[in-house]
């Protein structure tokens, strides 16, 4: 078994990648297996090394080891344009230049009846730059979406995975609700939805632990990993941890950085009794 936690550098840990973190490090341990660490880093524009040296302080501070090195995706930008490459000569991508604005206007486009729809990926595109700009060559400047109709058609099979239970999906739903979905963003080379699947092979990621607002992502992770011929693991969504409304934990929610409760003295079993972790044997 191997396991890893994905923090993007981005702002302080909370209680909620606490959660995450410790829940991977234990199923690992506990089946004698690996835990690995991967700095999600491609946003280079709202990644800071200060926040990345506190994520290792945080966790160190947990009781959570990985093994060595720890991957970094800033380093591997040119792995994800091999996988864009390989997409690309089964004419499965194409550039898309809509602006957030667009994409916008044509979701809530008059002759529509019913509300837009959004997905894993936010709205779900409308396929306007498909018909205009698939059949040039891919500038891999500018943003690149999945051609979804014609990937699955390239399917040798249908679309099932595990993820504390079989879990499928139609071609016919992935188009209504999830869509082209964006794989390399202008200025980062590649996006989340690739970059996530590339690592998680180059890691052998046996098992993926990670929250429930994930959970409907993983139609596009699998899909992507049988275009480019990567092993599919086991998935595994926990619940989030939120606050006492209710609402579910983010970086700005500094009240619960994992740092902050350093600060006032709590313990590392403090926190696993927080987020409802037994504690470590």
């Amino acid at each position: 078994m191997r396991t890893r936690f994905a923090p993007s550098p981005t702002g302080p840990l909370h209680l909620g990648h606490a959660y995450s973190a410790l829940y991977a490090f234990d199923m690992a341990t506990q089946n004698n297996g690996e835990f690995l660490l991967r700095i999600e880093d491609i946003d280079q524009s709202r990644s800071k090394q200060k926040w990345e040296d506190q994520i290792y302080d945080d966790l160190s501070w947990l009781g959570i080891t990985w093994s060595n090195p720890v991957l970094r995706q800033s380093d591997r930008l040119s792995v994800y344009q091999d996988a864009l490459q390989h997409l690309e000569k089964m004419n499965l991508i194409y550039n898309c230049t809509c602006s957030r604005r667009d994409i916008q206007e044509s979701a809530n486009a008059p002759q529509e009846t019913t509300q837009p729809t959004v997905g894993p990926d936010g709205l779900v595109y409308s396929g306007k730059c498909l018909t205009t700009n698939s059949i040039k060559s891919i500038d891999y400047g500018l943003p690149i979406r999945l051609d979804a109709k014609s990937a699955f058609e390239a399917l040798a099979a249908p679309l099932k995975w595990k993820d504390d239970g079989c879990k499928s999906i139609s071609k016919a739903s992935f188009l209504t609700e999830i869509g082209d979905v964006v794989l390399s963003r202008k200025d980062m080379g590649t996006s989340y939805h690739l970059s996530v699947v590339v690592d998680d092979a180059t890691q052998d990621i046996s098992d993926v632990v990670r929250g429930a607002d994930l959970a409907d992502a993983t139609a596009i992770h699998v899909l992507l990993q049988k275009l480019l011929g990567l092993p599919t693991p086991l998935y595994h969504h926990h619940q989030l941890i939120r606050d006492e409304n209710g609402k579910r934990l983010a970086k700005r929610d500094d009240a619960k950085a994992i740092s902050l409760y350093r600060q006032n003295g709590a313990t590392a079993e403090d926190i696993r009794r927080l987020v409802g972790l037994p504690l470590a044997s």
